[in-house]
């Protein structure tokens, strides 16, 4: 197996260029003003719409989502990837991504399983394709002392190492910060159908409840331990700048840290953002979803600061029980969701986090026409009911060999936002 070379001295000098370009971004007027309107947004005085375009998804090999790099060194190549990207989403992409004057690299945290695995079949070894799994728990009451609780390790002395390296590189021009999270979601539904299934989770809704209790109170447990071990390690930091929260969104906000009192005391959970979601129960009613989500879901919610709920699941169906949850802040409004309940529903007591159909810019006939339409009927239905809004256009895994039509939606929504203000 080959082993990298040390990055050569070109490498080195293409990369504090790009440094000091990234730098300038984070300083630069534009990018000021919308770190200011992410404040304001969260803030429940927002000065106008925020805009986010996600491109991490898309298939196609491009340059503006797969950069020529220039480094020979793979580590180096990997730095510089993701310098040009931020540089390109500032200067060409142009939408409410924000940038600080730093890199931020998280601790090299490992977990171990839950002591069981599901068989996958997949289409081919593209994770985007149809997939079905053998859940290996068909018989809770049987099988359940089958499932372990998760342990976790931290590599401190491996995680330190590569900060100093990337310090050496880098650190005199964008300071090196011990900043990211350990997971995307605290929904725990997605751990579920994986030990039971799909139509397991929904049919023992009915057959066997108590033993569905059971699993979800395994579920959380477990992610609160995580959580907790986390926190007693000093391993937690904020999220509360240009972090990526809830399911495409940024985390800028005055009301977090809570429990810190400086800068230097310890993170906890109850500074930070987290996301709770619950896609798989999209096929259930409010009240199963009351009673054997909810009230593990807002025992999570009750440990953190502020609360982002949902994902690709319509809401307003199950509003009623999401409205309870502690902390609650900002509500994902996905493609299939009735945005005027939404919006009436929501006022301006909550941020109307915006998700619109991918589909829009993916498939073979770019519509401006009904982009436009789309994005007014946000813009309108918001306006009316003075819902704080950000709207991001995400989950694209196509651009029909088109990159620039992810610029051209921000540049459209931009316009409508100017036209309905």
């Amino acid at each position: 197996m080959a082993v990298s070379a040390p990055s050569t001295a070109r490498d080195r000098r293409l990369l504090r260029e790009l440094a000091k370009r990234r730098l300038e971004i984070a300083h630069d007027p534009v990018n000021l003003e919308r770190r200011q309107a992410w404040l304001d947004l969260h803030s429940g005085a927002p000065s106008r719409p925020m805009v986010l375009a996600e491109w991490g998804g898309i298939r196609e090999a491009s340059p503006p989502f797969d950069p020529e790099l220039r480094c020979v060194d793979g580590w180096a190549q990997g730095l510089e990837r993701a310098l040009r990207q931020d540089i390109w989403v500032f200067e060409e992409l142009r939408d409410d991504h924000a940038f600080e004057p730093f890199l931020d690299r998280r601790w090299h945290v490992s977990t171990t399983g839950y002591g069981v695995e599901p068989v996958e079949h997949r289409v081919d070894s593209d994770y985007l394709t149809a997939r079905s799994w053998d859940a290996p728990i068909t018989d809770i009451d049987a099988q359940f002392d089958l499932l372990q609780a998760r342990t976790f390790s931290v590599d401190r002395d491996g995680t330190l190492a590569a900060k100093s390296r990337l310090e050496d590189a880098l650190g005199d021009i964008l300071p090196v910060r011990m900043r990211g999270g350990f997971w995307w979601t605290m929904g725990m539904t997605i751990q579920a159908i994986r030990l039971i299934g799909l139509e397991g989770l929904m049919l023992t809704m009915y057959d066997d409840p108590d033993g569905l209790h059971r699993i979800m109170r395994f579920l959380c447990d477990d992610h609160l331990v995580f959580a907790q071990w986390l926190e007693d390690e000093g391993l937690l930091s904020l999220n509360n700048e240009a972090d990526y929260v809830g399911s495409g969104s940024c985390g800028y906000t005055h009301d977090l840290p809570r429990a810190a009192e400086s800068s230097s005391d310890p993170v906890a959970m109850a500074d930070l953002w987290v996301l709770l979601e619950s896609q798989e129960t999209v096929g259930v009613g409010p009240t199963q979803f009351e009673e054997f989500i909810f009230p593990y879901q807002a025992e999570i919610a009750e440990r953190f600061g502020l609360v982002y709920y949902g994902c690709c699941e319509p809401v307003h169906t199950r509003w009623d029980v999401v409205r309870r949850f502690p902390g609650l802040r900002s509500v994902s409004i996905a493609p299939l969701c009735n945005e005027a309940i939404m919006a009436e529903a929501m006022g301006s007591d909550y941020v109307y986090s915006r998700k619109p159909n991918p589909t829009l810019i993916s498939t073979p006939r770019f519509d401006e026409a009904l982009i436009r339409k789309d994005l007014r009927t946000t813009l309108e239905l918001t306006a009316a009911n003075g819902c704080p809004v950000e709207i991001a256009m995400k989950d694209v895994h196509t651009l029909e060999n088109e990159p620039r039509r992810l610029s051209r939606w921000v540049e459209l929504a931009r316009e409508e936002i100017a036209r309905t203000s």
